[in-house]
């Protein structure tokens, strides 16, 4: 894993529908300072894609959602900021771990 010492990356991984203030905010935080951040909601998480204030969270960072949560808590639809390749499964959490220098959990 090679990184420029130039270049910070954050990999948030939210596994409950508890914490989305504290996501926005640190996502916020980190975007301020240029730090690049991707976020993976799994579990209860998935929810959160239907509050009004997710949206807060867009281009501000790399967004992908556990597809098999999102179906299996009975969601459907498009979801703001996260495209069709974005619906992924836990190797997604698996290659952000790979990427980030730093790796949060909600």
């Amino acid at each position: 894993m090679s990184k420029s010492s130039e270049s910070k990356t954050m990999g948030i991984l939210v596994r409950d529908d508890k914490y989305l203030e504290q996501v926005i905010n640190l996502t916020s935080a980190a975007d301020k300072k240029g730090v690049k951040v991707q976020i993976f909601f799994t579990g209860k998480s998935v929810m959160l894609t239907k509050d009004e204030n997710f949206a807060k969270l867009l281009g501000k960072a790399r967004l992908s959602v556990c597809d098999v949560s999102f179906r299996a808590l009975g969601l459907s639809g498009e979801v703001p900021g996260v495209g069709f390749k974005d619906f992924a499964t836990q190797a997604r959490n698996a290659e952000m771990i790979e990427e980030c220098d730093r790796y949060v959990v909600f």
